[in-house]
């Protein structure tokens, strides 16, 4: 049986530091698929056309948690199902690659949310309920390639997610929940043991994804991140030390869950990821060590949650405003739009970016996506946004404080530092070049004192939930473009110090005009 390790303890032993860095080179030839292939299950065709969410992309991401009642709240449908899978993870563009072989043409799929070196890990599983017409009720997997459902269960098993969760109201009451998984191997390939992390930070822009197309259709949607891990992954056929469950996302509402049913064994057959599979433990133990056994335990995990936020106070700094622009005034661009356009820019030009448009963005990033262990009326519990600015009209260049309740950013450092931001950015030319890198800090020893490691994943989904959100609102822009890049964690904490002292980083975002 797995030990466990703690979250501190897996965090030290990830970090990159200058010396770290480098050196392994990537087994192209053993490079895993980025698709879960079932060998023989039954498959469920989606609405064979997705109707685009018309809702503009700035409008969608202006909400907060407080309007979670607002909205119509329409029945979900298999066009809806669609639409929220196609969205959230679906292939959206493919574009032909130079191939290794003169032979052979290379197409490169690009997925609706951002992920790590494109490795695409992580999948989707709804949970299907009575009442979702054009879908019977069982548990599925979501197919990108051929946008359709693998059925791996008949009937309605959304108690199971119910009990496993601890009677969370949301889960209990909505009648599509989804299950975001990770395999760790098909980013581990790459990454190593800091797939662990990665699994949060790439399954944070997927949901964020979710969330907002779910708010575009007038839908509740929230993540929750407390249940009994090996339940749910024994309802979806899954063993963790493969493949695990990350978070569940109810979504709609008035449709209470029946008791949960008995939950047979399946083991479906599924193609091979790659000729070999090369074991990195460290991962397994840290996913381990913060498990939950059961919903009781869920339940009583969710209780601990901190009513205030475990973020850094204010302090005297010179303070700038924020000027976001409210709906009349801001991009009109289309949720649909953004997310089939949205990348992450490989190069930007050193141009000054639009105070209103980088106001715009930040308020939009930390609209509140509903966490189970957070407080219903704020935006940031865990995590503090730090911004390294460097290319803003009516901003001087400097090290800043963002603090989302306010609307304001307070400076820590006076004066240009994009030397200082490629350096801390994994010494990346992106770094340098964007306008802003906004880093998003957490105190772990605050988090796992009150939630154990398991808080350890919260901090990185919450970073990530706004990183995702930044792509979102990024993109609603036409001149604007960003990318999510790698750091060098205690590097960024002394540069933002006294500060950020005794915080450590858990997502970068680069923002700038593409060049």
């Amino acid at each position: 049986m797995t030990e466990g390790v703690n979250a501190t303890e897996y965090h030290e032993r990830t970090k990159h530091s200058p010396e770290s860095v480098g050196g392994g080179r990537l087994d192209w030839e053993n490079q895993p698929t980025p698709y879960k292939t079932y060998a023989d299950v039954p498959r469920v065709g989606l609405a064979r056309s997705v109707r685009p969410p018309q809702l503009p992309t700035l409008s969608a991401l202006r909400w907060r948690v407080s309007d979670a009642g607002e909205g119509t709240n329409p029945a979900v449908d298999r066009e809806i199902l669609t639409q929220l899978c196609y969205y959230a993870a679906g292939v959206t563009r493919e574009l032909p690659i130079p191939s290794r072989s003169p032979l052979r043409r290379d197409t490169a799929r690009y997925r609706a949310a951002s992920c790590t070196g494109k490795l695409y890990h992580v999948d989707l599983y709804p949970v299907v309920g009575e009442g979702v017409e054009g879908v019977d009720p069982g548990v599925y997997h979501f197919d990108p390639t051929t946008l359709s459902l693998d059925a791996l269960r008949e009937g309605d098993f959304r108690g199971v997610l119910a009990a496993a969760s601890g009677g969370e109201a949301h889960v209990s009451d909505a009648p599509v929940a989804f299950v975001a998984t990770s395999t760790w191997w098909r980013n581990a390939w790459k990454y190593g043991d800091r797939t662990y992390r990665h699994a949060f930070w790439d399954s944070g822009t997927v949901l964020a994804n979710l969330a907002t197309v779910a708010r575009a259709l007038e839908l509740p949607a929230d993540v929750v991140t407390g249940f009994a891990d090996e339940e749910v992954a024994a309802l979806l056929g899954l063993d963790t030390a493969e493949e695990a469950p990350l978070e569940l996302v109810p979504v709609g509402s008035g449709a209470p869950a029946p008791d949960a049913p008995p939950v047979r064994t399946i083991d479906p057959e599924t193609e091979p990821l790659s000729e070999r599979v090369v074991d990195h433990p460290l991962i397994r133990e840290a996913y381990v060590g913060s498990s939950l056994p059961d919903g009781d335990a869920a339940r009583d995990w969710r209780e601990r949650a901190p009513r205030e936020p475990l973020t850094r106070e204010a302090g005297d700094g010179e303070r700038v405003p924020l000027e976001p622009v409210g709906p009349e005034r801001a991009s009109k661009v289309p949720l649909h739009g953004t997310i089939t356009r949205r990348g992450s820019c490989r190069e930007f030009a050193r141009d000054d970016l639009n105070f209103r448009k980088v106001s715009t963005v930040l308020d939009r990033a930390v609209s509140g996506v509903p966490l189970d262990v957070r407080r219903a009326d704020g935006a940031l519990q865990y995590v503090d946004c730090y911004l390294l600015v460097n290319g803003v009209e009516s901003v001087d260049p400097g090290a800043y404080h963002y603090h989302p309740e306010a609307g304001e950013l307070e400076r820590l450092k006076a004066g240009e530092c994009r030397t200082e931001a490629g350096h801390l950015a994994l010494d990346q030319r992106l770094g340098a070049d964007a306008a802003v890198c906004a880093y998003f800090l957490a105190d772990l020893d605050a988090v796992t004192d009150r939630l154990g490691s398991r808080g350890y994943r919260v901090a990185q989904l919450e970073a990530a939930l706004a990183g995702g959100n930044l792509y979102l609102a990024t993109y609603a822009h036409r001149d604007l473009g960003g990318t999510g890049l790698t750091f060098y964690d205690d590097a960024v904490a002394e540069f933002l110090s006294p500060r950020a002292a005794g915080q450590t980083p858990m997502f970068l975002y680069a923002l700038g005009r593409p060049a």
